[in-house]
């Protein structure tokens, strides 16, 4: 498999996109107006302390106030953020006990777990870390974990004796997967680093002023090298010679082989339409999306959960009707995990596959979905079939999805993703018009519509013909499809709001 990651560079927005054989599997998005805070670490102030919830709410400076469950308090950075606060060292077992450690107006260091979606503010821990390219630094931890992707047991003691060689005695780390293999100077550089940036660190905890951003963690310079580019990955092709010049010299210090990988884009064609891929992110934005044979799926997401609907559409097969369903439904399978990684889905997700009468059929596309589903990044788990036929995947959020980042409330539809149909708001005017002619019986009135209702008037002259009034229909572009307003005709006052119910 070839693997590309293509770089966009713009002054208000930067975008990454990840290629698997030129198909589009994952995009990440940096908009100027709405930067990603997770992993930000913070010197902010307690707000208010809810024990019944056994949380508090923290200001860190942000739109929204941030949450901290009890769980996720650490004493040895209450200790730092108020001097005055005698803290034990374990928490008590009872979260509703949560005012003996913490108090509004109390300063305190956080760090964000999960980032504000929706009116939910950001989710805070104390459980402070620094992710590295290889290892992840704690600074209030002294255990060592390596990850169990590193199989080969004489590799894990190999690495083990490194770390506990070069790293001071109250620090926690955990090694990466990227670290199989590396030698001592780059995992003792990339330590150094580390622990150097922590220095930085706890002296801003000390000085600075609540609230304030004590460590910015979204750097995409950072997360492309840490989080994207490795030894995977064949080529990475950025088309601002700034950005790119930045990242090699940042390359050269930790993987200096996988330097020569990085290229300049200096074509006169946008770089996202050369790969094609601004095209395939126009799909991101419609719920349906159409399989190889011609089946399709549905997806839509709400704020509890995502629901993806599986159909065969125009497909009919060659052989039987469970031949069809059981290619539809593999081919589903593949796309659903490519979708879940390009949109972002989070949270709980449930899969209604096409009914399938073998035992056999569902294995095979379980396996399948979970196969595909190994190639994310993020955790996630896939639970075998239901008794109603459905597959329910669950998956870690850590910011909002790509349809959050790219669209906004709209204030048409009051978030259901459907207006008044044009007939029911020629009722809804029928309607206001039956209740105001007792009143303003003999004027003259002028009724501004959207054009859609409009056209159904027009389309249907005699509808307000048993009125009692003269109405005169305007349509008004701007107006949104489920309003209407009707001024008298002589002086243009606005008459609407008196015969609403």
């Amino acid at each position: 498999m070839f693997n590309e990651i293509i770089v966009n560079i713009h002054p208000f927005e930067k975008r990454v996109a990840i290629l698997e054989d030129g198909k589009l599997v994952e995009l990440f998005v940096e908009k100027k107006e709405q930067q990603n805070i997770v992993g930000n670490i913070y010197k902010g102030y307690v707000k208010d302390v809810l024990p019944g919830m056994g949380a508090a709410f923290i200001d860190i400076g942000v739109e929204r106030t941030a949450f901290l469950h009890y769980t996720d308090i650490v004493t040895d950075f209450l200790e730092l953020a108020d001097s005055d606060v005698e803290v034990p060292n374990r928490l008590h077992r009872d979260s509703s006990k949560i005012g003996k450690y913490l108090k509004a107006g109390q300063e305190i260091v956080v760090q964000v777990q999960k980032g504000p979606i929706g009116k939910k503010g950001a989710r805070l821990t104390q459980q402070i870390s620094l992710p590295g390219k290889f290892i992840v630094y704690f600074p209030n931890k002294n255990k060592v974990a390596i990850s169990r992707k590193i199989n080969t047991g004489s590799e894990k003691s190999r690495i083990k004796k490194i770390i506990d060689s070069v790293k001071h005695k109250d620090v926690g780390l955990i090694v990466r997967t990227e670290a199989d293999g590396l030698t001592r100077e780059d995992i003792e550089r990339e330590y150094n680093g580390l622990h150097n940036t922590w220095r930085v660190i706890d002296k801003q905890i000390q000085h600075a002023k609540p609230p304030t951003c004590i460590f910015d963690e979204n750097n995409l310079s950072n997360t492309l090298i840490r989080d994207l580019f490795s030894s995977k990955i064949d080529r990475l092709v950025v088309d601002d010679k700034q950005f790119r010049n930045r990242l090699v010299q940042s390359v050269r210090e930790f993987l200096p082989d996988l330097a020569n990988r990085i290229e300049l884009y200096t074509e006169d064609s946008p770089i996202f339409d050369a790969y094609g891929i601004e095209k395939e992110i126009q799909s991101i934005f419609t719920s349906r999306v159409p399989l190889p044979s011609g089946g399709n799926m549905v997806i839509e997401q709400t704020e509890a959960l995502v629901s993806v609907d599986i159909n065969t559409g125009s497909f009919i097969g060659r052989r039987n009707y469970d031949a069809t369903v059981l290619k539809t439904n593999l081919e589903a399978a593949h796309e659903i995990a490519r979708q879940i990684r390009l949109r972002d889905l989070t949270g709980m997700m449930v899969i209604d596959f096409i009914d399938m009468s073998g035992e056999g059929a569902r294995r095979d596309v379980l396996d399948a979905l979970r196969t595909n589903m190994r190639r994310d990044r993020a955790r996630n788990k896939v639970y075998p079939f239901t008794a109603l036929g459905l597959v329910e995947i669950t998956r870690k959020r850590t910011r909002p999805s790509l349809l959050m980042a790219y669209s906004e409330h709209c204030e048409c539809c009051n978030g259901t993703g459907r207006v008044m149909s044009r007939d029911s708001m020629a009722m809804r005017v029928y309607r206001w018009m039956s209740r105001a002619e007792y009143f303003v019986k003999g004027q003259m009135l002028r009724l501004v519509v959207h054009p859609n209702v409009k056209q159904y008037f027009d389309e249907h002259p005699n509808y307000l013909r048993d009125i009692d009034l003269k109405i005169l229909v305007e349509a008004d572009k701007h107006i949104a499809p489920d309003v209407f307003n009707v001024f008298e005709f002589d002086s243009e006052r606005d008459i609407t709001s008196r015969f609403n119910v």
